[in-house]
């Protein structure tokens, strides 16, 4: 390091190298379905650490949705200082060691580095997965549960809302207890997350960490017969409701119910953890794999199904390269790895062999999408039409909110046209001391905004249960006067 950089820190990201994570080559990753990236050493995470210039007004803080405090955490890494760095980082971020593996932080924080506009940014997701592993090896996290304040909550889903919010509660003293309809808790990042991007002794951890704190899961709890409002509201002071209601947007296409049109969702649940699903097995090996669609969920499908063995795996996307809604890097993982991509095309057909099997899909060229028209369907290109040879079609056009015949099973809420759960400015639903976050209120979206949602959600059932007792306790003062 040159003099100049020693005497201004603001200078010295010129005289050290950016490091990326570490990431397994493509044919190592290709034999199983172990995560492709690895941690930073330490001396790395140094390195790269002392690359922040120490913003004043630091945009990566600003376009966190937790608002880490980044910038902090850093120049203790930089210092060598790793416990003090992962405590802080820990006080704003709930999930950590999960949240640092599935958020897109080359569109957030690492966007919001002004390194970015000369060199590669601070690599702040990478740090931030060193600080949080090197706290989980080390036990830097209290295992023994707060201290109770009389005061008991049901969280119903275990997904990444569900936990964020235990996890919260339970810090402020709270009794927690998680309700999940199926055998095993973890939600969607147990089933519908790849284990290449999330290995799931990472959530195992978690859950470990939450139950040895205290907190209660009771699984296999189905609506209507093991759960109501009414009987929950008996046991429990508040609920917060974090379950998910998605619906798969659907192939609107000739031939979209012929056999071998399989919807994302399931077709990675079912690769992703055996678990039955109510599709036909779709086994690829040896077959050309078609998804359809262009975002985070098509790279997934990609991806699994080339490690699953088939032997091409083509992406049909309206949008061209620069307008895929993918984050960058799992488009990239995907090329690296094999995959294919038809940009700026329409599948307008799907087409069928005699025995009502998928063979291919008639498709045609397009122009790209105009900025600001949304999913507006773009027209063919008179002449451009061809056939995509296919054994499979995986259809990954995302989700949307639909009314959930669980949420029907456990009582009346409020819902808007969507069918999504209204709630009021403290997220509380029509029902008093029901509350409501995540997928269920604003539709899906990303792991990060929905434990955002959460912490919220705890903050808000804390504020709503704190006012309660002040005014219980005052109407027993009260009581106890008149009776004077």
């Amino acid at each position: 390091m040159s003099a100049s950089s020693h005497s201004n820190p603001a200078h010295a990201w010129r005289d050290l190298p950016h490091h990326e994570p570490p990431k397994r080559s493509p044919a190592d990753r290709l034999a199983d379905f172990l995560e492709i990236y690895g941690s930073f050493d330490e001396e790395t995470a140094r390195q790269e650490a002392r690359r922040c210039i120490q913003c004043p007004e630091p945009q990566c803080v600003a376009m966190c949705p937790f608002g880490n405090r980044i910038p902090e955490w850093l120049l203790l890494t930089a210092e060598g200082h790793f416990v003090e760095a992962a405590t802080l980082c820990a006080q704003t971020s709930v999930l950590p060691e999960i949240c640092a593996r599935l958020c897109p932080q080359d569109c957030l924080c690492e966007a919001g580095c002004i390194l970015a506009e000369k060199s590669a940014p601070v690599a702040i997701g990478s740090i931030e997965r060193f600080l949080n592993d090197y706290a989980a090896r080390h036990g830097l996290e209290p295992a023994q549960p707060a201290p109770r304040n009389g005061c008991k909550v049901a969280v119903l889903g275990s997904g990444p809302a569900g936990l964020a919010c235990a996890s919260e509660l339970e810090r402020r003293g709270y009794a927690v207890t998680v309700f999940e309809s199926h055998s095993t808790p973890g939600g969607l990042l147990v089933s519908g997350v790849p284990a290449f991007k999330l290995d799931k002794s990472v959530v195992e951890y978690r859950l470990e960490h939450l139950r040895k704190r205290g907190v209660e899961f009771r699984l296999g709890m189905k609506a209507g017969a093991d759960l109501t409002f009414d009987r929950l509201r008996q046991e429990f002071d508040a609920i917060f409701l974090a379950f998910g209601a998605p619906r798969a947007r659907k192939l609107e296409v000739p031939g979209a119910d012929l056999v071998g049109v399989v919807p994302a969702l399931p077709f990675i649940i079912r690769h992703n953890t055996g678990l039955p699903v109510e599709v036909p097995q779709a086994d690829v090996a040896g077959k050309r794999v078609v998804v359809l669609g262009g975002g985070d969920t098509a790279m997934d499908c990609l991806r699994t199904a080339i490690r699953a063995g088939a032997r091409e795996a083509v992406c049909i996307c309206r949008r061209d390269e620069a307008g895929l809604r993918a984050n960058r890097r799992e488009y990239e993982n995907a090329v690296e790895e094999g995959a294919r991509f038809r940009f700026q095309t329409l599948p307008l057909e799907v087409i069928g062999d005699p025995e009502g099997r998928v063979a291919g899909l008639r498709c045609a060229r397009v122009e790209p999408a105009p900025v600001g028209e949304g999913t507006a369907t773009p027209q063919p290109i008179p002449g451009s039409e061809y056939v995509e040879p296919a054994d499979l079609v995986l259809v990954a056009y995302g989700f949307e909110a639909s009314p959930s015949a669980y949420l029907n099973q456990l009582g009346e809420l409020a819902r808007d046209e969507r069918g999504s759960v209204m709630v009021d400015e403290h997220l509380m639903t029509s029902v008093p001391g029901i509350f409501a976050g995540s997928d269920l209120v604003r539709g899906p979206g990303l792991v990060v905004q929905s434990v955002r949602d959460a912490r919220r959600a705890a903050a808000e059932i804390h504020a709503y249960l704190d006012q309660r007792r002040l005014r219980e306790n005052w109407a027993d003062q009260t009581d106890h006067v008149a009776s004077e």
